[in-house]
C-alpha cells in the first residue's frame, strides 16, 4: 500500500464525518421550519415527528469532502463528478418524496437517470459478470448499460425496503462499504479505497444521530427516502468500480456476498407477496427486522446480528475466492441461502421460532420494559 494513501483515507474520512455531523445540526431547524418530517401514521411505529434530513447531511459531507480534496490536488475526477450529480438528483427527488409522496414511477425514473449518469458520463458500469458456470468471463457487451441500470435500481429499492428500524439500513451499508474498502485495498485499488473513506465517515456521523444509545431512546433523525436511495446508489457505484477495474480484478460474485441481507430479504418478501396475490411493492411487516422484532430481539441486537452475518459471509466468500474456488459454488451457495430463507419465512411461526433464541433474556426484557416506560422509542418506517 502506498505510504500516501493511509493519511489520505483518514483525512477524507474524517473530513466527511465532521462535515456531515455539523450538517445534521444545521439542518435540524431547517427540517422543522419547512416540515421535512416523518409523521407517525399508518404502519409507522415511531411516536414523534422526526426530521428526514439524514441523507441530505450525508450527501453534503461526502460531496464537500471530495470537493475540498480535488481542489487541493487540482485533479477533478469525472467518476466523482458523475457520482455527485447522480447522488444529488436522488437526494433532491427523495426529499420531495418525503414531503409530497411522489408517484413510484417518478422515483424509479430518477433512479434510472442517476444510474445512466454514472454509467455513461462517469464510465462506471458492469462490463462483465466474471467467469460463470465454467464458461469463462461472461461479457455483457451491448447489455452493459441496461444491466448496470437494472442492478443499481434493484439495489436502491432493496435498501429502501429494509430501511425500517433505527440504524438498520445505515449499519448494513457501513458494513458493506468497509468490506468493499478492504477488498479494494487487498486488490491494490487504492484510489477506490480513498474514495470509500468519506462514504464511511459520513455514514458514521449519520448513525450517531440515527441509532439508539443508553442516553437516547429514539432516533434523532431519519435518512429519508432520499437517503436510502442515495446509499443504495452509492453501494452499487462502489461495487461496479471494485469489480470492473481491469488492473485490479475482483470477482463480481463477491459483491453479492457483501450485501446479502438486503438482496435476499427483498427477493423473498416480494416473492411471498406475489404468491399471496398482492403487489410485490405492497408494504407489510414481513421484512427480517420485523420478524426479529416480533421474535423479541432488541433493535441493537438485531443490528449487531445482521452485520456480523454480513461480515462472516463476506469474509467466507472472499477467502473461498482467494483459495482458488471459482464463482459457480458461490453463486450456488447464494441461491441456496435464498431458497432456505424463503422456506423459513413461508410460515411466520417457523421464522419466529428460529429467531427467538436471539431474543432478550428475562432480565434484559425487564430492563428494556423499564427503559421504554421512561420515554418513547421509535422505529423508522420502511417504504417497502
Amino acid at each position: 500500500m502506498s505510504n500516501m494513501i493511509v493519511p489520505e483515507i483518514w483525512q477524507k474520512g474524517g473530513t466527511a464525518a465532521i462535515l456531515a455531523f455539523f450538517a445534521v445540526l444545521l439542518l435540524l431547524p431547517v427540517a422543522r421550519r419547512f416540515q421535512l418530517l416523518d409523521f407517525p401514521a399508518g404502519r409507522k411505529d415511531h411516536q414523534q415527528p422526526t426530521p428526514v434530513i439524514g441523507g441530505l447531511a450525508m450527501g453534503i459531507g461526502i460531496f464537500a469532502a471530495e470537493a475540498l480534496y480535488q481542489l487541493g490536488t487540482g485533479e477533478f475526477s469525472q467518476e466523482i463528478l458523475a457520482y455527485a450529480t447522480g447522488g444529488a438528483l436522488l437526494l433532491a427527488i427523495g426529499q420531495l418524496d418525503d414531503k409530497y409522496d411522489l408517484p413510484w414511477w417518478l422515483r424509479i425514473c430518477a433512479q434510472a437517470i442517476a444510474a445512466l449518469i454514472t454509467a455513461t458520463w462517469g464510465d462506471v458500469r458492469a462490463e462483465h459478470l466474471g467467469p460463470l458456470l465454467g464458461l469463462g468471463t461472461v461479457s455483457l457487451g451491448d447489455w452493459s448499460i441496461p444491466f448496470t441500470v437494472f442492478a443499481t435500481v434493484g439495489l436502491i429499492n432493496a435498501l429502501n425496503m429494509i430501511d425500517g428500524m433505527d440504524g438498520f439500513a445505515g449499519s448494513l451499508c457501513l458494513t458493506a462499504l468497509l468490506m468493499l474498502g478492504a477488498a479494494a485495498l487487498y486488490s491494490g485499488n487504492t484510489p477506490l479505497a480513498a474514495d470509500i473513506a468519506p462514504l464511511c465517515g459520513a455514514l458514521l456521523a449519520f448513525l450517531y444521530f440515527n441509532m439508539r444509545f443508553p442516553w437516547r431512546k429514539r432516533a434523532k433523525v431519519f435518512m429519508g427516502n432520499g437517503g436510502s436511495a442515495f446509499l443504495g446508489f452509492t453501494v452499487a457505484w462502489v461495487a461496479f468500480r471494485l469489480t470492473q477495474t481491469p488492473g485490479h480484478p475482483v470477482s463480481p460474485t463477491l459483491a453479492l456476498w457483501l450485501v446479502p441481507i438486503p438482496l435476499i430479504d427483498c427477493l423473498v418478501v416480494m416473492t411471498h407477496r406475489i404468491r399471496r396475490g398482492t403487489s410485490p411493492f405492497k408494504a407489510d411487516h414481513n421484512h427480517i427486522h420485523h420478524l426479529m422484532r416480533d421474535a423479541g430481539v432488541s433493535p441493537m441486537r438485531t443490528i449487531v446480528t445482521v452485520c456480523l452475518f454480513s461480515l462472516l459471509t463476506g469474509l467466507a466468500a472472499a477467502q473461498s475466492l482467494r483459495a482458488g474456488f471459482n464463482d459457480t459454488p458461490l453463486l450456488v451457495a447464494f441461491a441456496g441461502l435464498l431458497v432456505l430463507w424463503h422456506w423459513v419465512t413461508s410460515k411466520r411461526g417457523r421464522a419466529l421460532a428460529l429467531l427467538r433464541p436471539l431474543g432478550r433474556s428475562k432480565e434484559e426484557e425487564g430492563i428494556a420494559r423499564a427503559a421504554e416506560a421512561a420515554g418513547p422509542i421509535s422505529m423508522e418506517s420502511d417504504a417497502g
